[in-house]
């Protein structure tokens, strides 16, 4: 690896975790493609390495949050844990998923972020939805945690697109509190499924290790940034860059 390929991927981290802070998910979406086309990894230690930083980093988005007020921990704790137990199983048995299906899932998941967010960046704003009780952990959560977990465990993806309305709709939780609630899911579905690629795949700790401490400086700064910056805005112009990298990634496989 090259010092300019080397520093513009710890740059590109610092850029994941200003992503993670901001919206409460998306970083691995830009991880992956990072770790397999900058820091030249193979694509199953690339997706094992992704979960690392990206687990990491939502954990100090977390922090932030937390200190914030802006966690439920009455619903993101449950989903939480459930979600880690299916990222764990995932893993141990992703060795028997082809590198191509894994990309493929990859490059769909990353569509259908870009186009999710594009739709709900252009509908006028609503408020959240009144509930008729509290907001609480539901069997239709539960259910989405263990599909969330299996995908994060397989692609490397922390599935925050998915998360952060669920907990809105779904659990009846304000905006700002799925954001941070999201940033505790991710945190722990994303370290689980990378324990359990350990031993499984090769790791480049010292890579992982560097790339985190950027990401988790960004999300920081994301964090605080959160309340002051147009979440439209965000959302118009992340969903642009996937789409732009998710064609990349489709030109690429085809090319080669």
């Amino acid at each position: 690896m090259t010092v300019p390929n080397e520093a513009a991927g710890l740059a590109l981290g610092f850029v994941v975790g200003i992503v993670l802070g901001l919206l409460g998910g998306g970083g691995s979406i830009l991880a992956v493609p990072i770790f397999l086309y900058v820091f030249r990894v193979a694509p199953k230690p690339a997706i094992a390495m992704s979960l690392a930083v990206v687990g990491m980093s939502s954990f100090v988005g977390f922090l932030g949050h937390w200190r914030q007020g802006s966690v439920n921990l009455r619903v993101g704790a449950p989903f939480g844990l459930v979600a880690m137990a299916a990222s764990f199983l995932t893993a141990r048995v992703s060795d028997k998923v082809p590198e191509v299906v894994q990309l493929s899932l990859f490059a769909v998941f990353a569509f259908t972020a870009a186009i999710v967010m594009l739709v709900d960046s252009l509908r006028p704003a609503r408020r959240n939805p009144s509930p008729p009780s509290e907001p609480h952990f539901t069997p239709v959560l539960a259910i989405q945690a263990v599909a969330v977990g299996a995908l994060t465990a397989l692609i490397g993806a922390g599935g925050g697109f998915l998360i952060v309305p669920a907990l809105v709709y779904l659990a009846g939780v304000p905006v700002k509190e799925a954001v941070g609630s999201s940033l505790l899911i991710i945190t722990l579905n994303a370290l689980s499924g990378f324990a359990g690629y350990i031993g499984e795949q090769p790791i480049d700790w010292a890579l992982v290790g560097a790339f985190t401490a950027i990401a988790a400086a960004g999300a920081l700064i994301g964090t605080r940034l959160n309340r002051h910056v147009s979440q439209v805005r965000i959302k118009q112009g992340f969903a642009l860059l996937i789409l732009i990298l998710g064609s990349y990634l489709v030109i690429r496989k085809l090319t080669t």
